[in-house]
């Protein structure tokens, strides 16, 4: 259970409780604070109220313990070195992930600069599911893909979600909302987030 207590975060002040196993969707429009909401969970930027894991606060951990528990997944990863494969610690626990989201198991030695924005996305999710993170918190995951694409990373979250991990998902369509969500947050300008029936 993630347990957000009068979370702070510039104007946006939130609590909520994410169960194990529970996928919420989260709405609102452009420049609402979405993601300032998702990278203040995982202690990315400054933030002022009580995060907890099973009721462990994560000031009671090194931040990078934190956030392999409760990991926040870009909606433009970042990249560091030359090529894909060397932003993974091992490419063959890799590879099965990376050909259910339709990419070739080759990808992994493509330089960086050939990757799509839409290969990007997929790539970085696959970079945080290795982790096998208690929490994913996902920023517009499938805003830079194609309707078959979109469908292999909401089949590959939701079996995840099956298993045991909570997801907070920021999307802007409506019907993924529907889809991936067992509840709804809309987020309205001033940062206040109401819950919405799906």
């Amino acid at each position: 259970m993630l347990t957000v207590s009068a979370l702070k975060r510039l104007h946006i002040v939130v609590s909520f409780e994410l169960a194990d196993g529970e996928c919420i969707a989260l709405q609102g429009p452009s420049g609402v604070g979405k993601s300032l909401l998702l990278r203040a969970i995982a202690d990315l930027d400054p933030n002022e109220g009580s995060v907890e894991l099973d009721g462990v606060s994560r000031e009671t951990m090194s931040a990078p313990v934190w956030r392999r528990q409760v990991t926040y997944v870009a909606a433009e990863p970042g990249w560091w070195a030359d090529t894909v494969q060397e932003h993974f610690t091992d490419w063959d626990l890799a590879t099965p992930l990376v050909d259910q989201l339709g990419l070739p198991a080759s990808c992994g030695t493509w330089p960086i600069r050939r990757l799509s924005t839409g290969e990007k996305q997929r790539l970085g999710l696959v970079r945080a599911l290795l982790l096998h993170s208690r929490v994913l918190l996902l920023d517009e995951p499938t805003s830079a893909l194609d309707a078959a694409s979109t469908a292999s990373v909401e089949a590959l979250v939701a079996a995840r979600v099956s298993a045991g991990t909570s997801v907070l998902w920021s999307t802007h369509n409506s019907g993924q909302a529907r889809r991936v969500g067992s509840r709804l947050f809309m987020m309205a300008s001033g940062g206040h987030l109401e819950e919405h029936s799906l």
